[in-house]
């Protein structure tokens, strides 16, 4: 039920995704770099919001609250995406609901294993291809329909995606049993669903006051470099969590508990580097599908977006047979710890731009290179991701403690958004520089791969065997 749930979500945040740059640039007149800025801007705040998302959750709402009002509230935004004037509204209320939906799905289905279950790593594996289901459709479906039919029936597209996600959900709760919920509760009830929908409707005028305090705030904010950007969002984020959180909760928590959190921020600063490189699918990857790639068969040319689903194909067709990989290991005497997973994967991620800085030296001599380049590229980063993502979810429920769950994969969020943001702006930021994009992002991603098993043994201590 989670599986399906997931897969319809992320078919409605891949549809979107899928188009965004480009329809900025053909339709909406944006240059490349103010594209990208934008792109950077939205998906880093996508991965922020869950950090709030997960602490509502754990502290006021429960997970299954939290994840109704999250597809609610997304729902909304991807059928505003259908009117260029509601364009930013869209985007606002995109990024609350995936705050509430993202950390809390996760966190829920890391609730019905128990604990030291050597299934989990596979368990998420099998979540992460429903994932990856709705990514490989959306841009066939909303990709297609955006391209070749109108942009805003592909937006449209994601809407009815997200949709079938919540009824998805809604209709699975009794499969949950008392999962997701704070207190004895087993199952929602009026003022529960009052709730729900007074939230969801509620985020539309948030969003718009934001809008408009931005026209003020935003020229300050954008004078910040990034690292000040990330510190200030840290410590607003940990005045409110130690403001609010009793004392006695705080105080629960064990020297073993706060070395496992501690792991856990320590190998979300390195995944960073693999999803800058990573997310640059949606961006310059889609540009130079776009703009440098010979995209014609025969008498056919392929749609831009559709290079966006080798990547969760291939996941779908890979996801099982890592599975059995990761569960069979985990069994014998030579299990890897996950830290030496998550490295492999950004090992061969540089591997993946190892072959793109290949194919942008042929592109700048010749104008376009074959398909078959992207399509190399982005086998190696979905062998990448299979080897790092769903195992590091999983290990964060490991290493979490129960009553923070929701909370810490917002943390681990948190490093995708800087990833993100970074991924989006990172073109700009080496301009002028003697670094080519994708020269900077083997060495980036194979260096910080190294530096991981460099001081696995250290975060085997810090993991006290959980994971």
């Amino acid at each position: 039920m989670l599986f399906l749930t997931e897969m319809w979500e992320r078919f409605s945040y891949y549809g979107m995704r899928a188009l965004l740059v480009i329809y900025l640039v053909n339709a909406q007149g944006y240059d490349r770099a103010n594209a990208l800025a934008l792109y950077a801007t939205y998906t880093g705040l996508v991965y922020l919001s869950p950090l709030m998302g997960g602490y509502l959750a754990d502290r006021y709402l429960g997970k299954r609250k939290a994840i109704l009002v999250g597809g609610f509230t997304m729902a909304l935004g991807h059928f505003a995406m259908a009117f260029p004037a509601f364009l930013h509204l869209a985007l606002g209320l995109l990024i609350i609901g995936n705050g509430f939906f993202k950390p809390n799905i996760g966190s829920l289905l890391g609730s019905l294993y128990r604990e030291n279950d050597p299934r989990r790593d596979g368990g998420f594996t099998f979540f992460y291809m429903g994932v990856n289901t709705g990514a490989f459709l959306a841009p066939l479906i909303a990709g297609t329909l955006g391209e070749k039919v109108g942009w805003h029936y592909g937006f449209a597209a994601a809407g009815v995606g997200m949709c079938c996600g919540l009824l998805q959900f809604v209709l699975g709760q009794k499969k949950l049993g008392n999962a997701g919920f704070i207190g004895d509760k087993t199952s929602l009830d009026k003022t529960d669903w009052l709730h729900i929908l007074l939230i969801s409707g509620g985020m539309i005028p948030l969003v718009l006051a934001v809008l408009s305090l931005w026209s003020m705030i935003g020229p300050v904010w954008s004078g910040f470099i990034f690292p000040v950007k990330m510190a200030i969002v840290l410590a607003i984020f940990a005045v409110l969590w130690f403001s609010n959180k009793p004392k006695e909760n705080v105080e629960k928590l064990t020297t073993e508990e706060w070395h496992r959190i501690i792991a856990i921020f320590i190998m979300g600063f390195f995944v960073i580097f693999f999803w800058m490189g990573f997310e640059q699918a949606g961006g310059t990857l889609s540009l130079f599908a776009d703009k440098q790639t010979d995209r014609h068969v025969g008498g056919w040319e392929i749609p831009t977006s559709y290079f966006q689903a080798i990547n969760p194909l291939g996941i779908v067709l890979l996801g099982p047979i890592m599975a059995f990989i990761w569960t069979r290991n985990a069994q014998s005497r030579f299990s890897l710890p996950t830290p030496v997973k998550m490295a492999i994967g950004m090992i061969i991620l540089g591997l993946g731009f190892v072959v793109m800085a290949m194919a942008q030296g042929k592109a700048d001599v010749s104008g376009t290179v074959g398909p078959q380049w992207l399509f190399f590229v982005y086998l190696l980063h979905t062998i990448g991701e299979l080897c790092l993502s769903p195992v590091g979810l999983s290990m964060v429920t490991k290493l979490a403690p129960a009553r923070v769950g929701a909370l810490m994969l917002g943390v681990w969020y948190l490093a995708n958004a800087a990833a993100n943001t970074l991924a989006g702006f990172l073109e700009e930021i080496l301009k002028g520089s003697s670094f080519p994009l994708f020269g900077f992002l083997v060495v980036s991603s194979i260096g910080a791969g190294i530096v991981l098993l460099m001081i696995t043994p250290l975060l085997k201590k810090l993991m006290h065997g959980k994971a």
